[in-house]
């Protein structure tokens, strides 16, 4: 939650130096300092009784902020693990079946990378060549949650700032259940870039972490995300002929691709030089598009958990019931299990027409 020795302390109507001492194990902590931090925090009695995900470090794969500070992280990671801890014992619960996914080893190049998105693709039952309509529900499928979270007492906005973008994701071994989450679902396009980003982790990295330089290891997962989300066959297709900002909207709204990741798809795969992309970029920028492209995609909502839930609690599921049991905070719970009656339908699935069939047939398109 954030809390400081001191903040926690005081809420709860205690002393400092005895907060510290539990914390440090010097002291053991009493039913009634128990119950105070409970009522002081609105957190279960149950959270105090189970143990904690035992998640290895090099397994939890965010990139976080120069400026972030070591509290910062910590509630990050701890919330993760909370949420992973949770999400595991309801799959495993509920018998939630779990899809093998392709699995990276040794030194990659960019062939190696679209060659795992496609076996990912093929793992998941997505069509080789087609709009993947629902990112988070193919993932979900595979028995992967996926899990929107919030910090506990933020306004909303911190998280993105010690993520350092919005997604996280962990495994626990090689074989153990996975998981990926999200802080702020934001355009539905950021957010579907995201889960397949996070997903690619799972697939490049459970073999290759140890070691790997952070950086490679997003650049890695930014090249999957783009591979799998529009495979190469249907990209060299789709990028055919001269590239303006005007032909990548199309793009977008067909593929549920953000501009930039278009932009960056296409010079991952030789269509457009370094000059040229920075060139789009700056006419982006000049447009204010950088932090609002136009064309919607609307964001997509994760069910697995909230499925889980109703197989163990019944329908409508009680998420207090549920918070209590499985020891987590209902504010966490809460943001685990979203309400998805305002789901919107996922993206269609036209057959794909490449940008010069576009320019011989006279197709227009007006961004608003």
């Amino acid at each position: 939650m954030g809390l400081t020795q001191g903040e926690l302390a005081q809420a709860a109507g205690v002393s400092q130096p005895l907060i510290s001492q539990i914390q440090k194990g010097l002291k053991p902590v009493s039913a009634d300092v128990l119950t105070r931090i409970a009522a002081a925090t609105g957190t279960p009695m149950s959270f105090f009784d189970v143990d904690p995900a035992d998640l290895p470090a090099d397994t939890l794969a965010f990139r976080k902020k120069a400026s972030a500070s070591a509290k910062e992280v910590a509630r990050v990671e701890a919330t993760v693990r909370e949420a992973y801890r949770v999400a595991v014992r309801l799959m495993d619960e509920t018998k939630v079946r779990r899809t093998t996914l392709p699995v990276a080893a040794g030194t990659l190049n960019g062939d190696d990378i679209e060659d795992l998105a496609d076996q990912t693709r093929a793992a998941l039952g997505i069509a080789a060549d087609g709009v993947i309509g629902h990112v988070i529900r193919a993932c979900e499928r595979a028995g992967i949650p996926v899990v929107p979270l919030v910090l506990l007492d933020s306004d909303g906005a911190g998280e993105e700032a010690v993520v350092g973008h919005s997604g996280v994701s962990c495994w626990k071994g090689t074989t153990g259940p996975s998981m990926i989450s999200y802080f702020s679902a934001g355009s539905g396009d950021r957010q579907r870039f995201t889960t397949a980003h996070e997903l690619g982790h799972l697939v490049l990295h459970p073999h290759r972490r140890a070691g790997l330089d952070p950086k490679q290891a997003e650049t890695e997962a930014h090249r999957f995300a783009g591979a799998f989300l529009l495979p190469r066959e249907r990209a060299e297709e789709a990028f055919s002929g001269p590239l303006m900002l005007r032909e990548f909207a199309v793009l977008k709204r067909r593929w549920g691709i953000s501009i930039q990741a278009l932009i960056n798809r296409a010079h991952d795969l030789g269509h457009i030089d370094q000059a040229r992309r920075e060139s789009l970029y700056k006419q982006l920028a000049a447009r204010g598009w950088r932090t609002n492209e136009p064309v919607a995609v609307h964001p997509e909502q994760p069910t697995l958990v909230r499925a889980m839930l109703g197989r163990k609690y019944g329908e409508p599921p009680s998420l207090l019931q549920a918070a209590e049991d499985l020891g987590l905070h209902p504010v966490l719970m809460r943001s685990l299990a979203p309400d998805v009656a305002a789901d919107p339908a996922p993206l269609r699935t036209a057959p794909v027409i490449s940008l010069g069939d576009r320019r011989r047939r006279g197709a227009r398109l007006q961004v608003r």
